[in-house]
């Protein structure tokens, strides 16, 4: 779930840090610069862990501040495929069930992915699994704030810096669209987590309890 990525960045420490210590000035930065931030094709930035390598540091004319190469490692959320990993359902709509691990929320499961038969309840805005026994079908619903375990199977990402209009008519046309369209810079696509109930030769969802 969580791993460490090496990277690279020029450091900008203001001229009133220098009576600091020049890492406790250089994590700080990288903290307030990455921390719960979403690099494009790493995943969510957590902490800094720690730093490599500190390279010279140079003032350049008409800035007080110095600028450090520094190498260093952080952790990142950005669990591999396949992985499972145990949420609280947060919502559900037509687009499927939304999952929450509490400081990542960009978690969908699919219609496609759930337990079949499932429905949307319109009335409760619940997803339904309707559960085949000898005695016939149940309904069980997916209810908000239900823990689930759910496994990996996709990721999304979307970069989400910021472009220019290419014209002013352009940029007023599609204000309101742009709007309409953000979209989460790091998204999980995942799949229900089921066992085998042996005795039964049936599937149980590990939610239910």
């Amino acid at each position: 779930m969580f791993v460490l990525v090496e990277m690279t960045d020029t450091v900008r420490i203001p001229p009133w840090q220098f009576e600091r210590k020049l890492n406790e000035s250089i994590a700080e930065e990288l903290n307030k610069k990455l921390a719960n931030k979403v690099v494009y094709n790493v995943g969510l930035c957590i902490c800094l862990y720690d730093i490599t390598k500190l390279e010279d540091s140079y003032i350049f004319p008409g800035d007080g501040a110095s600028h450090t190469k520094v190498h260093f490692r952080y952790v990142v959320f950005h669990p591999f495929l396949d992985e499972i990993l145990v949420g609280e359902i947060k919502s559900c709509s037509q687009d499927g069930v939304h999952v929450s691990i509490g400081f990542f929320d960009d978690i969908v499961i699919p219609p496609e992915s759930l337990q079949q038969p499932a429905k949307f309840d319109e009335a409760e805005q619940v997803w339904v699994w309707e559960y085949e026994t000898e005695e016939g079908a149940h309904d069980l619903y997916m209810d908000i704030g239900e823990e689930i375990r759910f496994r990996v199977v996709d990721e999304t990402f979307v970069d989400t810096s910021p472009t220019g209009p290419s014209s002013a008519e352009a940029s007023t046309s599609n204000a309101t669209e742009e709007v309409q369209k953000k979209e989460a810079p790091y998204t999980l696509v995942v799949t229900m987590c089921i066992i085998p109930i042996v005795s039964q030769s049936q599937w149980l969802i590990l939610f239910l309890k």
